[in-house]
């Protein structure tokens, strides 16, 4: 099974605003960079959306290392999807969990890979990270 690094990053311009997702992925040397953005969209939106784009780009089932600053992505991925799903999709407050869309469509992109994910600090001169910031950002100041 190939391993994958897959860095991602979102961007959003008013939260709700136009928004970016910046995404690398990386098999050895190899490095393919993937970007887009939507209108009217919050930075949690475009974080998971970079992330579900880059493992769509995934042409066979990898062990992913999924690299970001998003505490949110990342916790939800380690930690807190298991139990969304086995509460009808409530948080432990017991409130709807926000962005069912993508975290189902999260679901259904990664179930045939083996995934952890990793949280770097923002902005902190982390190469991949700052790169996949970039992309997001200018994709949001395109949609602007």
């Amino acid at each position: 099974m190939k391993k994958i690094k897959l860095y991602s990053d979102g961007s959003s311009l008013g939260n709700p605003g136009p928004g970016g997702w910046g995404t690398i992925l990386q098999y050895k040397d190899n490095i393919k960079e993937l970007s887009g953005g939507q209108n009217n969209t919050t930075n949690n939106q475009m974080e998971l959306l970079g992330v579900i784009k880059g493992l769509e780009a995934l042409k066979e089932p990898c062990e992913v290392e999924i690299i970001s600053d998003s505490k949110y992505v990342v916790q939800a991925i380690n930690e807190w999807l298991y139990n969304w799903q086995k509460n009808n999709w409530k948080t432990a407050g017991k409130k709807p969990v926000k962005n069912q869309d993508l975290w189902k469509k999260y679901l259904e992109v990664s179930k045939i890979h083996n995934i952890k994910a990793v949280w770097v600090k923002g902005h902190n001169g982390h190469p991949q990270n700052e790169r996949c910031d970039i992309l997001a950002k200018n994709e949001a100041e395109r949609l602007r």
